[in-house]
């Protein structure tokens, strides 16, 4: 009865997001099917029904921390853009608020880009709305790159809306596997904003020179 009397004296607002904390720390650990309503209470320091009360169920607690964290990644992306830079600097500024985000939430990145699309369409749903939205400001800062270099090049002028969204595609998945491996260790200890240019000497600097007319063609093989 203490615990639960001293956790009324909590706002539920801050209790909830303990609740929270503590679920996203227990499904980036131990998985969806393992992680108990037990061991998420104890986390949070509560008993377990009022984790009940306050969420209804396992599936929604797994449906609220993947919102969550998917909303506080698209935040970081956004507030880290240099709003008023040529677009690859902003890309990179975005990126780099990407990557350092993930590396500061390591257990948040892990239920978005693992737990998450692992377990069944409604969670993998969530993360795909995620996605959609930074693919999609990936595409405006592509399309504005595109627009950048129009007076200079036929190509820049011609580059296709379909192939834009290809490209931001491409760019986004690049760098969540950046993401993963940076956070397994393989990194061996790079920063964000070294992540960050890693990926835009992969992908910026050749879409650079595609948007001044050199892209790649089979052609030129051989």
């Amino acid at each position: 009865m203490g615990g639960e009397t001293g956790s009324k004296r909590v706002p539920r607002a801050v209790r909830e997001q303990q609740m929270l904390d503590a679920g996203v720390r227990a499904f980036a650990r131990s998985g969806y099917q393992n992680a108990s309503m037990d061991d998420i209470a104890e986390l949070a320091g509560v008993s377990k029904p009022l984790v009940y009360l306050y969420l209804n169920s396992k599936e929604e607690l797994f449906t609220a921390c993947i919102r969550r964290e998917a909303a506080a990644l698209v935040t970081a992306v956004r507030a880290a853009v240099e709003r008023d830079a040529p677009a690859d600097r902003q890309l990179w500024s975005g990126l780099s608020g990407f990557f350092a985000h993930a590396a500061e939430h390591p257990e948040g990145w892990t239920l978005l880009h693992v737990q998450a699309r692992t377990h069944g369409q409604p969670y993998a749903r969530e993360v795909a709305a995620m996605r959609a939205e930074i693919v999609e400001f990936v595409t405006q800062l592509i399309g504005a790159a595109a627009r950048e270099h129009a007076l200079g090049t036929a190509r820049a002028r011609t580059l296709a809306g379909t192939e834009v969204s290809g490209l931001a595609h491409a760019l986004v998945g690049a760098a969540e596997s950046l993401a993963d491996w940076a956070g397994d260790g393989r990194a061996g200890g790079h920063s964000a904003k070294e992540a960050a240019a890693t990926l835009m000497n992969f992908a910026w600097a050749g879409l650079g020179n595609l948007l001044q007319g050199t892209g790649w063609s089979p052609d030129r093989v051989g």
